[in-house]
């Protein structure tokens, strides 16, 4: 294929993760060092940014100053929660967004987000070829819920996995510091699929005793009957739960207690208050002292405890985007491909936007106990290569030293 030359946009899209900009770093570096994209843009807030004319010159950061991205949680460039209608029914995004693209010359996009932003780069590349337009449209996965179709695991996932585990060995030890019983009910991110809770069972000894994924049906008699059984048995008992947890007729647990009615751009249910309604229920089943925890938006930007294998494969992600557009690849989202046998290794995989967009993958049912309250080995030889290594952050009085961007506009 011909050498194509021209600007290129770097946007993210989604929910912020650890380990994000490590990915838009490694496309910023590659875009700024190839010698054939002519401008690299940052898009500010995602497709938003690009739609509103707000787009950043990278070439004005200043390099230095770019490299802290790699330990720099959240989105550096900002993220949204905007969907793309179909074009068949309304075109006038994808015009604008044509508009864009001609003005700066763009002959490069890429989007870094998860189920979604996939959706994203798949309608705009479709609108750009119907048109006429050459660009290159190359999708870099995001998502700390581990949902993406077709990759072993997803850039953002390792991270957010130690943070769980870590903090599980953590409030383990805290609450079996007294010698009175109690109950713990720890709430974990999972809509529809359980990567994230399943990460408490790397705790080894300090894991919950009970873990439950919306992989499968929540027994709510069944469930105060286990955690009764195990603090008459015990004293203690920790449990882990999925937002997302529901009964047999797909009823989400949260609702009982009145929860998961807004919803999101979307259309998808904001989840939380899970733990309080169960919390609630517990204590009126055993009498005993009942404490929940939700994790909430802690286990998205931990980078304090970041996975150092997650940030080098998200560099890794970001840039194999940009060199494999250069050389004539468009319409994929780069994967991973990974083999565990005889020791960790992890390889560049390109995946069709099509196929990834709008799909979600589930824990395996195969790791999950029959009784559906426990993590079996499986999982865990899944996942312990994942958040291997330890982040090299830079800090500064004592805390992390983060990046800060320019961020000067385009005009």
């Amino acid at each position: 294929m011909s050498e194509l030359k021209g600007a290129c946009i770097i946007g993210q899209s989604g929910g912020p993760t650890s380990v994000i900009n490590a990915s838009a770093l490694g496309a910023i570096e590659a875009a700024l060092d190839s010698g054939v994209i002519t401008r690299v843009y940052g898009a500010a807030h995602g497709i938003k940014g690009v739609l509103e004319d707000a787009l950043y010159i990278m070439e004005e950061e200043d390099r230095d100053e770019l490299k802290r991205l790699r330990f720099t949680p959240s989105s550096a460039l900002g993220s949204c929660r905007y969907k793309l209608k179909d074009p068949a029914v309304d075109d006038t995004d994808y015009k604008r967004i044509l508009e864009i693209f001609k003005k700066y010359d763009v002959r490069y996009f890429f989007y870094n987000g998860g189920n979604d932003s996939m959706d994203t780069c798949n309608k705009i590349s479709k609108f750009m070829q119907q048109n006429g337009y050459e660009c290159r449209v190359m999708g870099i996965p995001k998502t700390i819920d581990n949902d993406l179709t077709g990759t072993d695991h997803c850039p953002g996932y390792g991270s957010a996995a130690k943070y769980i585990a870590t903090s599980c060995k953590e409030i383990s030890l805290d609450a079996r510091v007294y010698d009175t019983g109690m109950i713990t009910i720890l709430e974990i991110m999972g809509r529809h699929a359980g990567w994230l809770t399943a990460a408490a069972a790397l705790a080894g000894d300090d894991a919950p005793d009970l873990i439950y994924l919306p992989e499968t049906d929540f027994e709510l008699d069944t469930f105060l009957k286990d955690v009764e059984t195990i603090y008459r048995q015990k004293g203690k008992v920790i449990v882990a739960v999925s937002e997302g947890i529901h009964d047999k007729d797909g009823k989400l647990i949260a609702e009982i207690g009145g929860a998961g009615g807004a919803r999101d751009s979307f259309g998808h249910a904001q989840l939380g208050g899970l733990a309080a309604t169960l919390t609630a229920l517990v204590k009126e089943k055993t009498g005993a002292k009942v404490r929940g925890i939700e994790f909430s938006l802690l286990q998205r930007c931990a980078s304090h405890v970041a996975s150092k294998t997650d940030i080098d494969e998200s560099y890794a992600s970001g840039k194999a985007a940009v060199e494999n557009a250069i050389n004539g690849v468009t319409d994929k989202m780069v994967g991973f491909r990974c083999t565990r046998d005889g020791g960790y290794k992890c390889e560049i995989a390109l995946l069709p936007l099509a196929e990834v967009a709008n799909t979600e993958k589930k824990v395996p049912r195969e790791w999950i106990n029959d009784a559906g309250n426990g993590i079996l080995q499986g999982y865990i030889d899944y996942a312990l290569p994942l958040i291997a290594g330890e982040t090299e952050q830079e800090k500064e009085n004592g805390l992390p030293r983060f990046a800060k961007l320019k961020k000067v506009l385009a005009k």
